[in-house]
């Protein structure tokens, strides 16, 4: 998968391989991170929008990667997350995501974060990770 303008395509053979390709910005450490996304035709619903479940699918990936803060061996998983949609996305439109760590705990992650298509807002997300050791099974 080719990288877009310094957005790193998000390397996935599951489900978001399927979906995806989903982008981030490098990753520095810090509470909060970016991600971009590319809707094509594969991702509309009967009226011709992107299908909520898509948007869901990229706020959550999301979220769950600012909670891991680029950390690939973190071991985590969703407990909850709370979706408000604002505004249709349309094929063509270019998604943007910002997310940020709201507190942690030893084993929680409380995360936030805003979806946009050129400044508007089309989707607000805020969610729970529970995080375990790196050598922890879920």
């Amino acid at each position: 998968m080719n990288d877009r303008d310094g957005w790193i395509a998000m390397a996935d053979d599951g489900f978001i391989g399927l979906v995806g390709p989903i982008y981030h910005w490098p990753f520095d450490g810090s509470a909060t991170s970016r991600f971009r996304f590319f809707p094509q035709d594969k991702h509309t619903n009967r009226m011709d929008v992107v299908h909520g479940g898509m948007l869901m699918t990229f706020a959550d990936r999301a979220l769950g990667f600012t909670a891991r803060r680029g950390d690939l061996q973190r071991r985590q998983a969703t407990v909850q997350l709370d979706v408000h949609f604002v505004k249709s996305v349309k094929v063509g439109e270019i998604v943007d995501f910002e997310g940020r760590i709201i507190s942690e705990t030893r084993t929680l992650a409380f995360v936030d974060g805003m979806m946009t298509v050129g400044g508007e807002t089309v989707l607000t997300a805020r969610g729970l990770w529970r995080v375990w050791s790196e050598t922890s099974k879920a």
